[in-house]
């Protein structure tokens, strides 16, 4: 069940499929009155870090210790040191977070609390304060699974107002507007040809 997506779907005044397609991209460019450039890159952006506006929630089950060594190579410099966190996301979350983005230590368990939600990853504590501040949804700090289920588009949108990446997709939909957001986005090229692929389709049905 794509729970996020049926809950943006309703809100925008289209069927409640969970799927995305031409009349729900039209749909959200409309209530979010996105130009077809910015609905085409948010959208074409959206898509791809959310694996089609399927996941809402940072995945952070590692079965291997050697894998998570490999994540944050840093902050587990051991097999030993990673044992305790392979297959334990809540434990891995907390110490991979801690004491960053305006959470507390470790034992705070705010790392889990504001672990990476919505279609473009929300992630800390500050972050999740400045998105509900600015959007008017303080619950969202005692709740923030919210993020996940009911604002998950609307974080992925705080994303790009935040980081004035709309400036950027105002500039046309190319290959080299597409290229400049995905470094803002992913701070590096990771997925670049389906992120084009995307955002020129998710273009051509809003034009």
């Amino acid at each position: 069940m794509n729970e996020a997506m049926k809950n943006l779907q309703t809100k925008i005044g289209v069927g409640a499929d969970g799927a995305f397609g031409p009349n729900t991209a039209r749909a959200i460019a409309k209530h979010f009155n996105l130009s077809p450039e910015r609905g085409a890159h948010l959208m074409g952006q959206a898509h791809h870090e959310s694996g089609g506006f399927k996941r809402t929630r940072e995945g952070l089950h590692y079965s291997t210790p050697e894998r998570i060594m490999a994540v944050w190579p840093s902050r587990f410099p051991t097999v030993q040191s990673a044992m305790p966190y392979s297959r334990n996301p809540s434990g891995l979350a907390n110490k991979v977070y801690s004491n960053r983005m305006g959470n507390g230590d470790e034992a705070s368990g705010e790392g889990r609390l504001y672990c990476g939600r919505s279609y473009i990853q929300l992630t800390g504590k500050s972050n999740y304060r400045s998105f509900a501040s600015d959007m008017g949804i303080p619950e969202v700090m005692t709740d923030p699974d919210l993020v996940a289920s009911t604002y998950a588009f609307e974080a992925a949108l705080w994303f790009f107002n935040k980081n004035n990446l709309f400036d950027i997709a105002d500039k046309g939909v190319n290959d080299s507007t597409i290229k400049s957001i995905t470094k803002r986005v992913n701070g590096g090229y990771h997925g670049l040809d389906d992120r084009i692929e995307q955002t020129k389709e998710i273009h051509g049905w809003l034009s």
